[in-house]
């Protein structure tokens, strides 16, 4: 059997829990959080770790796993190099989605909406909880861009730590972004693929909660 008849046979009948409009909240950032805390209390492998889509200036989509490091009202917040390719396609075209992907929790959420910088202050309060080896990181890789080998890296790092050693300061080119969200769908795995997948969309000040056919 090859690998594309494994494929066409793999199957899952999803039967965890449902999604009804009377039991989701009417605001999707408190849906989030309660989804947030339960695969964190689940213990779900990596809860914070979303898909982050971007287009260039070519409109060609990419895709990379970022970590979320902040929710509230203004938005979702992750950190990285504003020189890599993520940063250069964000400063052409400052709109993206996101991507969570739960799966022990049969469930998926999206959020579309426009990016932003985190300000300043923001970026130097985080960078400076990381641990000494990331803020030496941020320094020593030229994220995205083409390197002989790992020794550039490794020799980057030891150059950068023997200058700042257990103090360095926030690159410039690396900080925040915050995506403001317009668009949430939450999707709920269900029996026979007849799926719960209900979409929030902005409108003025508030929310329109529609259900979608899977």
């Amino acid at each position: 059997m090859t690998t594309s008849d494994r494929l066409a046979e793999l199957r899952k009948s999803y039967e965890r829990a449902e999604l009804s409009e009377e039991a989701s909240h009417a605001d999707p950032l408190q849906q989030f959080d309660q989804w947030l805390t339960e695969a964190i209390a689940g213990e779900v492998p990596e809860p914070n770790a979303m898909t982050l889509a971007t287009v260039g200036h070519d409109l060609r989509p990419s895709t990379r796993v970022v970590l979320i490091k902040g929710c509230d009202a203004r938005g979702i917040v992750w950190y990285t190099n504003y020189e890599s390719q993520k940063g250069q396609e964000l400063a052409g075209n400052p709109y993206a989605a996101l991507q969570f992907h739960w799966v022990e929790l049969e469930r998926v959420v999206r959020i579309e909406g426009r990016v932003e910088k985190t300000s300043a202050a923001e970026s130097d309060a985080y960078y400076a909880t990381r641990p000494l080896d990331s803020r030496i990181g941020a320094w020593a890789s030229p994220q995205s861009q083409v390197i002989p080998g790992r020794a550039v890296l490794v020799a980057s790092a030891a150059k950068f730590g023997a200058q700042f050693l257990l103090n360095p300061p926030r690159p410039p080119n690396w900080g925040g972004y915050r995506l403001v969200p317009d668009r949430w769908q939450f999707w709920q795995g269900r029996r026979s693929r007849l799926h719960d997948r209900l979409r929030y969309t902005r409108a003025g000040d508030g929310w329109v909660r529609e259900r979608l056919a899977p």
